[in-house]
């Protein structure tokens, strides 16, 4: 029988969310590639949207957008609207994808994370943040995307390998595919 435990998983994003704020304001700073840096608030909110998805995918990403722009010297709310539209496109589907599909979640966040970290730093262009188009893309946009990736990868591997809560460490996705029948072989619902 599968129990959802909502204060578990509340613990627990709450939990990871101080984890990447923590990252974010000591690590993030001291890493930098060109005028790049690692967007924890980003890998945070694929995280929760490729694990969890729906409203609390969109949810977190607006949250770790907003604590992003409190953080920094850009416009307030830049990041969290672009983090909110990533979010909700990666979590239109309300499931794990990084423990179904881990080669195309990734794929997926690091389109998504393109998309978002061009538009704000053309944003930050406009404000006059940036010099140049050249700094814009190569000097700002290109690194972050790298090192992002790069931080991304751990919680990728532990998205994938969860098992039960999208939060939780596990041997692999165990669902009803996963359980075993009275035969000792898979559960599966093809054969009810």
């Amino acid at each position: 029988m599968q129990v959802n435990d909502s204060n578990r998983n509340r613990r627990s994003i709450a939990l990871l969310a101080l984890g990447c704020l923590v990252l974010q304001l000591a690590l993030a700073p001291n890493f930098a590639l060109g005028n790049g840096r690692i967007n924890f608030a980003l890998v945070f909110a694929a995280y929760m949207a490729l694990t969890i998805g729906g409203r609390t995918g969109v949810a977190c990403g607006f949250l770790a957008g907003l604590a992003f722009d409190l953080c920094t010297t850009g416009p307030v709310g830049l990041m969290s609207l672009l983090l909110t539209v990533a979010s909700f496109a990666m979590g239109m589907e309300e499931r794990n994808r990084l423990a179904e599909d881990p080669s195309g979640s990734v794929v997926l966040f690091l389109l998504a994370a393109a998309a978002t970290t061009l538009a704000y730093h053309l944003a930050m262009f406009l404000v006059g943040q940036a010099s140049s188009l050249f700094d814009v893309l190569f000097l700002r946009t290109l690194p972050t995307l790298l090192l992002s990736a790069v931080a991304f990868l751990p919680f990728a591997y532990v998205g994938s390998r969860s098992s039960g809560s999208p939060l939780s460490l596990g041997g692999g996705s165990r669902g009803l595919h996963g359980r075993k029948g009275k035969g000792g072989g898979r559960f599966d619902l093809g054969s009810l």
